[in-house]
């Protein structure tokens, strides 16, 4: 018995040195365990305290990670309530991909952006910058993670978390479905507010945005919650209060997520100010159209997955070096308005800005017997902050619908990993969706201590609406 339990131990630990190889293509079956106590060591030594490799690549072209970026940089002014100036402005790009020498970065490139520069040959380039590894967050939630991983578990069927609380329940994962968790739990913020625009362009660039004020009482990262059990399986309250156009401004979704979705989907409401109803509103979920979207996106999609996993098989393909969108402070500057970079077809490609960084690559296929606008879904994570930063949506046919970017950004004052803005492009209709803009907007708080749970009642959205 002793000798098979240290088998089980080498097998394990063998199994998850091997998920960080760069070019891992096997699928890797759901498991619910936490890791051993010798594997979840690793953290804050050759791992960094997320559970990337901490180490820089064989070139040097992805450096070592440091400790990411935990104050404002010096020399850019920054001030709290400010939007974030770019601690890299000025710095040239290494070289500019295009469809001419596309073939020469392929191997570095994901699905998305070669979709991308396929289908619009004559605009879409790619800048591609330095690397920053500058994702960080506070102590708290390296602390925290450190103990998920001793203790963190799936629970049955993958459709939610047990025995963890606080930033990312597995920093060493087992499986595509813990990856995919990881994304979806935030690193350390708690309350926060924030007013965005989102757009969908003509085809000769012509938009009307919309403008939204969303909030968030994340209670997972709620620092007097010592376990899960406290949160009674509600792990964060969401506000999205739309302001314009007229059409649209008053409207009000209320979302409460819940940690085992087995046990509780995911609940949901909607104010219309033409009814001046509050009622239930199940389709936030899955492959409804998402509220503002135009129908670019499905509601599970917005910010790359959201929301319950069940309806897919999950699978582990590998680990690579690509090139995706980082450190876009750029994207969020105040000195950049929205005509700059909202076009036809695609964004203003001056403005993204693209490194090389090691990102899992994880893969969902459509269940047996349940339905979805998605057959297979393709996402690509970043290994530093474990948010999804690209992906490939394909319809019931197999073919290439759909593919979305995200573009992050350190909010170097908190500290914490967040993003500006996303994209989801229609392949076929030729059309995209920005969203998640802040330039003409005021800054992110992340540091909304006035939010209280009294406004995330059912009756309590019909007043915000003020109409």
């Amino acid at each position: 018995m002793e000798f098979v339990r240290s088998f089980e131990l080498q097998r394990r630990i063998a199994l998850l040195l091997a998920v960080t190889a760069v070019t891992l293509a096997s699928t890797i079956q759901i498991a619910t365990a936490a890791v051993p106590a010798e594997v979840a060591a690793r953290l804050g030594k050759d791992l960094t305290p997320t559970g990337a490799e901490r180490g820089g690549n064989a070139d040097g072209s992805i450096p070592a990670w440091t400790g990411g970026l935990t104050d404002p940089p010096p020399g850019t002014g920054y001030q709290p309530g400010m939007h974030h100036p770019d601690p890299f402005e000025g710095e040239a790009p290494l070289f500019t991909i295009t469809p001419a020498n596309m073939a020469d970065h392929a191997d570095k490139m994901t699905g998305t952006t070669k979709a991308l520069m396929q289908r619009y040959k004559d605009t879409y380039f790619m800048k591609v910058y330095p690397t920053h590894r500058t994702c960080a967050g506070p102590e708290s939630a390296y602390a925290a993670i450190k103990q998920n991983a001793l203790t963190g578990e799936l629970a049955e069927g993958g459709n939610g978390i047990t025995n963890a609380i606080h930033s990312k329940p597995f920093p060493i994962p087992n499986n595509a479905l813990e990856i995919i968790w990881n994304h979806m739990m935030p690193l350390s913020i708690f309350k926060a507010t924030r007013q965005f625009a989102a757009a969908v362009p003509t085809s000769n660039g012509n938009y009307v945005h919309f403008t939204v004020q969303d909030e968030a009482i994340v209670a997972w990262n709620d620092p007097k919650v010592t376990n899960v059990e406290q949160l009674e399986n509600v792990w964060a309250k969401y506000i999205a209060h739309t302001l314009a156009p007229a059409r649209s401004a008053g409207n009000v979704v209320l979302v409460h997520e819940t940690i085992n979705m087995a046990k509780q989907a995911r609940l949901a409401w909607f104010y219309s100010p033409g009814t001046r109803r509050v009622r239930r509103a199940p389709d936030i979920a899955y492959d409804n159209p998402g509220t503002n979207t135009d129908g670019m996106a499905t509601v599970d999609s917005l910010g790359g997955f959201n929301g319950s996993p069940d309806r897919y098989d999950w699978t582990f393909i590998g680990k690579k070096e690509l090139y995706i969108p980082y450190n876009n402070y750029r994207l969020g500057s105040d000195k950049v308005k929205y005509d700059d970079y909202i076009k036809p077809y695609h964004i203003n490609q001056e403005y993204p800005r693209y490194e090389l960084h090691r990102v899992w690559v994880i893969e969902a296929n459509l269940k047996a017997g349940t339905r979805h606008v998605y057959q297979r879904r393709r996402f690509y994570i970043d290994e530093d902050s474990w948010g999804i930063v690209a992906t490939e949506l394909y319809d019931t046919r197999g073919e290439l619908w759909r593919v979305q970017e995200n573009f992050p950004m350190t909010a170097y004052e908190v500290p914490t990993c967040s993003g500006i803005g996303g994209t989801s492009y229609d392949l076929m209709g030729e059309r995209y969706l920005i969203g998640g803009l802040i330039n003409e907007e005021p800054p992110i708080n992340y540091f909304a201590d006035e939010l209280n749970e009294d406004r995330y009642t059912p009756a309590s959205i019909s007043k915000l609406s003020g109409r």
